[in-house]
């Protein structure tokens, strides 16, 4: 077996390197404080957050993506466990090539400010 050491592997074409036809890193990722001061803590493939109201967030692409067709997870990192509440993500909405919207909910219902940690897979343009 042979090993292959790199300190950067690009598509020569662009975009994000594949391994048979498969993207197999997160195009995007964000590690974000929404309670309060928005504040992006660490980042690759976002350039800003956009606070549109409580719980509500925008997040911008550096590089767009290559079609509205990627996927998003998302969790919210916050430690609830004193005040027994749950914690999810309503869903992504208003998903675009340059940008995409998401909500945080508490119990189901009330939007909630959050330390959200997000990925996104999908092909750039």
């Amino acid at each position: 077996m042979s090993t292959i050491k790199a300190n950067d592997i690009q598509n020569a074409s662009g975009g994000i390197p594949t391994v048979k036809s498969q993207q197999l890193i997160p195009t995007a990722w964000v590690n974000f404080n929404g309670t309060g001061t928005v504040v992006i803590r660490g980042s690759e493939g976002i350039s800003s957050a956009v606070d549109n109201g409580t719980g509500n967030y925008t997040f911008n692409f550096t590089t767009a993506m290559a079609s509205v067709n990627y996927a998003i997870t998302s969790i919210d990192s916050r430690d609830d466990s004193t005040s027994g509440g749950n914690r999810s993500i309503q869903g992504a909405f208003a998903v675009g090539t340059t940008s995409f919207s998401l909500s945080n909910v508490y119990d189901a219902s009330t939007f909630d400010d959050g330390k959200l940690l997000i990925h996104v897979m999908g092909g750039q343009a």
